[in-house]
């Protein structure tokens, strides 16, 4: 399975439509410490590693190139043991001694209030992040072979609310990179992960 999710920027009236309805499933307040290795190694990869909440998870990408990328898919590594193994090592040690002894060191601290919908089979996060900016998300969980037509789905549900479905819309964590380091971001550009 993946995760298939689309970005959106909402006026107060396109929210209040979409969620209109909806079943609520909560707010909930993340904190997410972002890390990145020596060189934006990871992120100028598309690969993003977090700690939300006292537990770390790892991003890997599933998209096609940038100039292609409708929506964002990733594969969600969850456990440490498993994110370990991604990065091939010795398992006898804890993440977090890993990442010290590689140079992986936070990058960003966000915190997030989400509030999280269920409507017509698709997930809407709504997010206001403590750096002043807010984006709403809509997912749909798709077999392997079914990203397609689960990103085209996406673009319908959006359209029924008369959300834009067009522009690129950032993640929070580049969003936060572009206004707080320039540097990281243009690597991010330069690599082709972003526009």
């Amino acid at each position: 399975m993946i995760e298939v999710e689309k970005k959106f920027i909402l006026t107060p009236e396109q929210e209040k439509t979409l969620i209109d309805g909806a079943e609520f499933l909560g707010e909930k307040k993340n904190i997410d410490i972002g890390y990145d290795g020596p060189n934006f190694s990871l992120t100028t990869k598309d690969i993003w590693l977090r700690q939300r909440n006292g537990k770390f998870e790892l991003k890997l990408p599933m998209n096609e190139s940038l100039e292609k990328r409708i929506s964002d898919q990733y594969k969600e590594l969850e456990s440490d043991e498993e994110i370990l193994a991604y990065f091939n090592t010795d398992i006898g040690q804890t993440l977090q001694d890993f990442l010290d002894k590689n140079g992986y060191e936070p990058i960003l601290t966000i915190v997030t209030t989400r509030r999280k919908y269920k409507k017509d089979g698709f997930t809407i996060d709504l997010d206001s992040m403590d750096f002043g900016y807010n984006i709403a998300e809509i997912e749909y969980i798709a077999e392997d072979e079914k990203v397609k037509e689960a990103t085209s789905a996406i673009i319908e549900f959006a359209k029924k609310y008369n959300i834009d479905t067009t522009s690129v819309v950032r993640g929070k964590a580049v969003e936060y990179l572009r206004r707080n380091n320039p540097k990281h971001f243009q690597a991010l550009i330069d690599a082709k992960i972003v526009k």
